[in-house]
């Protein structure tokens, strides 16, 4: 069998020429949906050029969705169901006419870039934080600056203890820490049947198998968690119980209190992710509040302040802490205090408590606005909430409408990326409507987005 060769015609890096190669091959059909790409020593050897150039083509190819990488087995085309735009991913640099729905992202807003300006100019005048962002800190992080964090939760309307808190590199890093800490390879966890590709990519880093639970509008359906518990109890339960990612449900008071209740008799960890930020008065009882001997809570700024910031927190009882440092100390020995000094000035200025009430109202109209856009079709998600559910009327297929929209300059993303295992996905999308530049924006998406629904693409034959 002849290897498949690249023909590398981008200027710039060798990496990104392989990328684009990829790109083209797929689009040609020169590479096959499903066909697996050369093992890149190969491939390397082929080109005369290092593995580690291979290495970083394949995966700003999977970075733009092209392919996908398959522990232990190799990197393959996408079927033909997924197009490029499925994956949460950002592709190549957007023109000025595409309106990206497809990340939730917190709404756009000068202050965020202004604010970060303002604390490094105070982080700059000051030699004794300077110092001592040049030495190494505990791997919990700076009690400090944990006092500070706890002080801007408990603000938030979710009390916490500093001595409870460990810094994290963002609320991705909380769930990768949690699982490396908390579970071995070959154990099972527990999460919504859709559920936040985060934890799926980091379940799958971990070697862990990910069961999903069915759920519906008041979230995991205790019942079926039951069942899974007296067979075969997971280690660890993971849920965003106040806006399920994607769908937006709810877990009810009673789901809550049960959950707690399986979670006792069967000896479960709970990892509860609160990064989704909600306003108090939408926020349901903690389950860190009422399991809090196994409950891990997860917190991040990248909804409330910035995506780029990587500051996060994770809550963890006495037992767990340790085990828990011990992992970070491991994986970076430490979050660098430099930024974790920024976001502690960011939060104790006024810029936090402007921004975040403009980002409440924000979305708050963007979400009417979507409702009444959208109004005869079935849509679920928060009154505050950065994305809206969208199940498709009968017949309508999640990846020609998303693919249509493409066309149109509109990017969404399909229910694919969340499903569990091999679940079947429902004809769905999400829309993240915080991530659009202005209500403008978003109202000229949602307008094609109503056109498509009304008058559907019709599907590509895929065989005789």
């Amino acid at each position: 069998m002849t290897i498949w060769q690249p023909t590398i015609t981008t200027q710039g890096p060798r990496y990104r020429g392989i990328a684009d190669a990829i790109a083209r091959a797929i689009e040609t059909g020169e590479l096959a949906p499903g066909q697996r790409l050369p093992p890149q020593r190969r491939l390397a050897d082929t080109l005369g050029v290092t593995v580690g150039t291979v290495t970083r083509g394949y995966a700003e190819a999977e970075r733009q969705g092209w392919v996908i990488a398959r522990v232990g087995s190799g990197t393959y085309v996408r079927n033909g169901d997924a197009s490029p735009m499925s994956p949460l991913r950002h592709s190549h640099p957007m023109d000025a006419r595409t309106i990206d729905l497809s990340l939730s992202l917190p709404p756009p807003h000068p202050l965020r870039a202004a604010a970060l300006g303002r604390a490094l100019q105070g982080i700059a005048m000051d030699d004794e934080v300077l110092q001592r962002a040049v030495e190494f800190q505990s791997e919990r992080g700076i009690p400090a600056h944990r006092e500070r964090l706890a002080a801007w939760m408990t603000d938030l309307g979710m009390p916490v203890d500093a001595e409870a808190l460990l810094i994290t590199q963002g609320g991705q890093h909380g769930i990768s820490l949690a699982l490396q800490a908390l579970t071995r390879p070959g154990e099972r966890i527990a999460a919504d049947v859709l559920t936040y590709p985060g934890l799926l990519d980091a379940a799958q880093q971990s070697y862990l198998k990910v069961v999903g639970v069915p759920m519906d509008d008041e979230g995991m359906d205790m019942e079926a968690l039951a069942r899974l518990c007296a067979q075969q109890p997971p280690r660890l339960i993971y849920l965003t119980p106040d806006q399920n990612n994607p769908t937006g449900a709810v877990l009810s008071q009673d789901r809550r209190e049960r959950l707690v209740e399986l979670a006792r008799r069967h000896d479960v960890l709970i990892l509860e992710d609160g990064v989704q930020y909600l306003p108090e008065q939408e926020r349901g009882t903690p389950l860190h509040q009422l399991a809090p001997e196994r409950t891990l809570f997860i917190f991040s700024t990248a909804k409330v302040l910035a995506g780029g910031l990587r500051i996060g927190t994770l809550l963890a009882p006495p037992a767990l802490r340790e085990r828990l440092s011990a992992a970070l100390r491991a994986q970076s020995w430490m979050v660098p205090s430099l930024m974790v000094e920024a976001v502690c000035r960011w939060v104790a200025s006024e810029d936090d408590r402007t921004l975040l009430a403009w980002q409440t109202q924000e979305l708050g109209e963007r979400q009417r606005l979507a409702r009444e856009t959208l109004a005869g079709f079935a849509v679920g998600g928060r009154p505050h909430g950065a994305n809206l559910w969208l199940p498709l009327p009968e017949g309508q297929r999640s990846a020609v409408l998303q693919e249509a929209l493409a066309r149109r300059d509109v990017l969404v993303t399909s229910a694919e990326p969340f499903c569990v295992g091999s679940e079947p996905a429902p004809q769905a999308l999400r829309l993240c409507l915080s991530a659009a530049p202005s209500q403008e924006a978003l109202a000229k998406a949602l307008g094609i987005l109503v056109e498509l629904l009304h008058d559907p693409p019709a599907a590509p034959w895929q065989t005789v």
